[in-house]
């Protein structure tokens, strides 16, 4: 108990924390708060709906990572060095995005937008491929608890925060105030210490571009082992996906929806985030990833209950907390079974792959869910859901009983 208590409070997880904060503060600034703004300027709602090809980069960030496994900035070293430039560039250009009106040029705040969407995907890059590098492997599911939980913090301080601050200044000035936070966040940046990476550094560029995926697919089981990556949290998704349609439909209001999920669902995420760190550092990823899938199954049958059940407030409290709760767990277990997959010679490279692939398929999994749930009722359609977590289950267990996870052998 002693060994995980430290381990909770030492540096490496502060820094993780902060960093996950630092990660999550821009996505939302050109997401619902910009939405709110161009809303309150006046822009034509078909306008505001393309804005969300803005998170482009988001998605595409697999394409530039090379180039930040396989050079160092002058300074700090290579990780804290880009992670220094890219900060800096965030905060400019959250204060050029601050200077520009949604009503008069639509065309300048999509471009300003644009530049803190890649910039902060290039941050994510940096930021995932340090906590890899910087934490043991014990280390990697409390580390990765820690910063989901940072990150929800960032995503809640600049949307809540964020529309909360409009009311009494004006939406410019919110996005001055946002890049005064992100410039303090570079604080975490200078006093980290840079990881040793004991692999060192892509020596050409294409050896940065092509080795990563050489090297993966070369391992026993590639293919199998990231289709488990794409069906962990399928189900899960795909409920999730349809939640606030459910709740209205049977009965709910929009005032008891956002404030049971702002009292249980926030705090349940960020309960189940560091319940599942501690988890992960007792009895290994393996048996987590295997626990929590089973309990984020159990949970999505929670919907099914509600459906049956109809309108009842305590029933709507329980199935969000547990929801949130299991989801949190897994949540960590999961990303840091994606550290394990990384080989540090192109950690960042692998690991923005690795996350970009993830969610393609999610996207795609989730579109045809309200037809769905038209067809069959909200009932069975939750009851799929479940079953859905079953799949992913099975091939872990297959995987690891062929020992195709030897690279993560020391995690699971």
């Amino acid at each position: 108990m002693r060994s995980i208590l430290r381990a909770m409070f030492s540096g490496r997880m502060a820094v993780a924390a902060m960093m996950g904060f630092a990660s999550g503060l821009p996505l939302l600034l050109t997401g619902s708060v910009l939405q709110a703004w161009m809303k309150d300027e006046g822009v034509d709602l078909s306008v505001i709906g393309l804005f969300a090809l803005v998170g482009l980069p988001y998605t595409l960030k697999f394409l530039w990572a090379p180039l930040m496994d396989r050079y160092t900035p002058l300074i700090l070293g290579r990780r804290r060095g880009w992670l220094l430039l890219l900060q800096l560039s965030l905060v400019l250009s959250l204060l050029a995005l601050s200077a520009v009106h949604p009503a008069e040029s639509p065309l300048g705040v999509a471009l300003a937008a644009l530049l803190v969407t890649f910039f902060s995907a290039s941050q994510d890059i940096v930021i995932d491929a340090y906590r890899r590098e910087a934490l043991v492997d014990a280390e990697q599911g409390l580390g990765a608890s820690l910063y989901v939980n940072g990150y929800r913090v960032g995503m809640l301080l600049a949307s809540g925060g964020g529309l909360i601050l409009a009311d009494f200044i004006p939406f410019s000035q919110v996005y001055q105030v946002m890049a005064v936070i992100m410039a303090m966040a570079m604080t975490t940046t200078l006093l980290a210490p840079e990881p040793e990476v004991a692999e060192g550094q892509p020596a050409t560029l294409a050896e940065a571009v092509f080795h990563p995926f050489i090297e993966y697919f070369q391992r026993r089981d590639a293919i199998m082992i990231l289709l488990f990556v794409l069906l962990y949290k399928i189900g899960d998704t795909m409920a999730s996906h349809l939640t606030t349609p459910f709740y209205l439909d049977i009965g709910f209001s929009r005032t008891e929806i956002g404030t049971v999920v702002k009292l249980f669902g926030f705090w349940a995420t960020i309960t189940g985030g560091l319940i599942g760190g501690v988890l992960i550092l007792r009895f290994g990823i393996y048996r987590s990833l295997l626990g929590f899938g089973v309990l984020q199954g159990i949970s999505t049958a929670g919907f099914a209950l509600l459906a049956a059940w109809g309108y009842t407030l305590p029933g709507l409290a329980a199935v969000i907390t547990f929801e949130n709760l299991s989801g949190g767990m897994g949540t960590a277990a999961y990303i840091a079974f994606m550290a394990s997959l990384v080989n540090k010679r192109f950690t960042a490279t692998q690991y923005a792959l690795l996350s970009s692939f993830m969610g393609v398929p999610r996207v795609i999994a989730a579109a045809p869910t309200g037809y769905l749930a038209e067809w069959v009722g909200w009932v069975s359609f939750f009851t799929f859901c479940a079953l859905l977590a079953l799949p992913g289950l099975l091939l872990l267990w297959w995987l690891r009983r062929r020992g195709s996870t030897e690279r993560q052998e020391a995690l699971i």
